[in-house]
């Protein structure tokens, strides 16, 4: 309501930032903070008597920074605030953050969980009271309720999801290997890397399971090189989007907002690629990358 306040994370979804840091202040009334959520003592000096929520991304759009669930949620409970948990990077069966402590946790369902790219939707789950007001809220109030033949196209595809997010990130974590030992990229941010900066946090609250379909990386160049790069694949579509069978993959604009000090150079210059890995064999996306970086870079 009016005169609340929420705690953000700094890095995460556009379309939720614009909600943040225009339409819910300007509209609403309700004021956010936007924060380096990888930094307990940051979080905690964000918050204020009227904090009511928390919100992270399990892994961040686009940057891959994992947050840490658990601590997370230690925090809002300290305080009474509500936790929210955008898990759509890392649907189930791979992560659950209800299990460590969120209290609602969003999913868009167009991504990983239908996974064919046709259908829009998305998902609120949680506990019963609080799902009960969103339900009352958002669907009665407001109208925004999935159509049938939508619902059918997701319920149609959760069902090969388990297969599926294992295709995804074992490719995902070839590809990013594969970049990471090439000179000629500037920075590559995969969690399932060792030199991520989160690794040790997506190893322990993941548990073996994997760390996610998408990646980010950049050439050692221009925004024009990045672009010149994407043009020249053949396999990975450039397009918006993740969690298709097909790998997507959009340079990412040179506007960052909170927390740009903590990314690469190359980042804060001139953006980035983010790589949506897809469901082809793994060897024709090396092969499309290996000849993509041949062709730009020679």
């Amino acid at each position: 309501k009016s005169g609340d306040h929420v705690v953000v994370s700094d890095v995460g979804y556009e379309a939720v930032w614009r909600l943040f840091s225009e339409l819910l202040p300007e509209r609403y009334g309700i004021e956010a903070t936007f924060v380096d959520v990888s930094d307990p003592a940051a979080v905690r000096a964000a918050l204020r008597p009227e904090t009511r929520m928390i919100h992270v991304e399990t892994i961040a759009n686009p940057t891959t920074q994992v947050a840490d669930i658990r601590g997370l949620a230690d925090i809002a409970h300290e305080v009474g605030a509500i936790f929210t948990v955008d898990s759509t990077f890392t649907p189930p069966p791979f992560y659950r953050p209800l299990y460590d402590g969120a209290d609602l946790v969003i999913h868009s369902l167009t991504k990983y969980i239908n996974g064919h790219g046709d259908a829009l939707g998305g998902a609120v789950i949680g506990d019963a009271g609080l799902v009960d007001r969103v339900r009352r809220d958002a669907l009665v109030d407001v109208g925004g309720v999935i159509s049938p033949f939508n619902a059918w196209l997701i319920l149609r595809g959760s069902v090969t999801l388990p297969l599926r997010l294992q295709q995804h990130f074992a490719s995902a974590t070839t590809i990013a290997r594969l970049l990471d030992a090439d000179p000629r990229i500037a920075f590559v941010a995969y969690p399932g890397l060792s030199n991520h900066p989160d690794h040790e946090v997506a190893t322990r609250q993941f548990v073996g399971r994997g760390y996610g379909g998408m990646l980010a990386f950049a050439l050692d160049g221009d925004a024009d090189l990045q672009n010149t790069f994407v043009s020249q694949l053949g396999v990975i579509t450039s397009a918006f989007s993740l969690g298709h069978d097909e790998s997507l993959i959009v340079h990412v604009g040179t506007e960052t907002r909170g927390g740009a000090e903590n990314y690469p150079e190359a980042f804060r210059r001139f953006g980035h690629l983010r790589l949506s890995v897809g469901l082809e064999d793994v060897d024709d996306l090396v092969a499309d990358i290996t000849t993509a970086l041949e062709r730009t870079l020679g």
